[in-house]
């Protein structure tokens, strides 16, 4: 150790790589004999995933949380994020050359360079998505739940990996047999979230501005092949001109991996432009779960926020789906048997009331029943999981349960007949 200014350096040599970086625990610490928690958050969505995870550490005087932003080509605007909630975002350089009590991660890219156990999240809902690559048999498996996202160099990258439901256990089973003994459900967090606030749906309702009689339609894109976004020239056009200006609003939410490709700039350039205004773009950092629980119809794709829709009794119809990228087996499949298409040749008006005259509540229960099979359980589970992973005693008390917060208002309606400007 060398001297600054009279005090001990707080840096420190590690052994393993002969480089010097910053601790925590030196004696400049305040709480010095804090537990190490880094939480590793490669994009947007993943980092707002993780939140319902690290949030239940918050609290704990003995736990200390940082955060890294992990190598990943839709990483723009994560460490803005993460700032914006006050967090410490250390360099991904310094993160690989320290060791950590645990790790928690909602990706897989970079974690075999960390040191610590991680923990794994799946960042989205229902196993949807498949694999690009096939494995020995042919088989594509799920996104997240093969080799090539847990596996490096021959060794098994997490210590754990928390699932959502006795489904993804059979789905990892099947594409990574070796991490089944790792794997522990826990339920889903948005899944919880949404179900706790559906009987405040009229707090969110007015808190986005809308009138009692007013019917929020809600256009929902994931990012990639076979999205929504690949329509939206031939989806939101309609909204602006086949729905009657006066009780229906429009709202777009689109991935934040596009804005993150694209820049929310662009995003919003092309949509408001292709809607001439009367669509409301939500921002990417917008929590989407609120405009979920308003909304009355639901317009979208093989994306999670759909799936999720599944939850709230807003009918819902596909704009886009493409079977041969979605894992047959998903609770998304059984919505794109479910759900109604978009057709092009009626009127949008129309298909929505044909929508809302279809519904089944029964048939959407069972697909939302299969996001979770730990309902109102996550933050139970998953703190007893963190604090064995760090091996401490849980705080004496139950975890807090988050509410979502009440929404900002959408954008003024325009007057009937008068579009937004582009």
């Amino acid at each position: 150790m060398t001297l600054v200014h009279g005090q001990q350096d707080t840096t420190a040599t590690n052994g393993r790589h002969g480089t010097t970086t910053w601790s925590n625990n030196g004696p400049w610490a305040t709480l010095p004999e804090c537990k190490d928690v880094l939480v590793v958050a490669h994009t947007v969505v993943y980092a707002k995933r993780l939140h319902d995870i690290y949030s239940l550490l918050a609290s704990d005087l003995r736990v200390h949380v940082q955060f890294t932003v992990a190598p990943h080509m839709f990483n723009g605007g994560t460490a803005e994020r993460i700032r914006a909630l006050g967090g410490t975002v250390l360099p991904w350089g310094q993160a690989v050359r320290r060791e950590f009590d645990l790790v928690l991660a909602a990706g897989s890219q970079g974690l075999e360079q960390l040191h610590g156990p991680v923990v794994r999240l799946p960042h989205g809902a229902g196993n949807i998505k498949l694999s690009r690559r096939s494995g020995p048999d042919g088989e594509r498996t799920a996104i997240g739940l093969g080799p090539d996202y847990l596996y490096w160099e021959g060794r098994l990258v997490p210590a754990a990996y928390a699932l959502a439901h006795e489904e993804e256990l059979v789905e990892l089973g099947r594409g990574c047999p070796e991490a089944v003994p790792i794997a522990e459900v826990i339920g889903d967090p948005c899944y919880d979230r949404i179900a706790a606030a559906l009987p405040r749906r009229d707090c969110y309702r007015a808190a986005l501005g809308l009138r009692p009689d007013e019917k929020l339609v809600l256009v929902s894109s994931t990012w990639g092949e076979g999205s929504l976004f690949t329509r939206l020239d031939a989806v939101l056009p309609r909204l602006t001109a086949e729905l009657p200006r006066h009780g229906y609003r429009a709202a777009l939410l689109v991935h934040p991996n596009v804005s993150a490709m694209h820049s929310p700039w662009q995003v919003r350039s092309w949509a408001t432009a292709t809607a001439r205004g009367a669509v409301t773009v939500i921002p990417p950092e917008t929590d989407w779960r609120p405009l979920l629980i308003a909304a009355d119809f639901i317009i979208g794709d093989h994306g999670s926020v759909t799936l999720y829709g599944a939850m709230t009794g807003a009918p819902v119809l596909l704009a886009e789906y493409p079977h041969r990228h979605v894992n047959p087996r998903s609770p998304a499949a059984q919505l794109a048997r479910t759900a109604p298409a978009l057709a092009p040749g009626h009127p949008l008006s129309d298909q929505l009331a044909y929508a809302a005259e279809q519904y089944q509540p029964e048939d959407y229960a069972a697909i939302a029943a299969r996001i979770s099979s730990e309902p109102g359980h996550f933050d139970r589970n998953a703190r007893r999981l963190l604090y064995r992973m760090l091996g401490l005693g849980q705080p004496a008390h139950s975890p807090e349960p988050t509410v979502l917060p009440l929404p900002d208002p959408l954008d003024p309606a325009p007057a009937p007949g008068v579009r937004r400007a582009g």
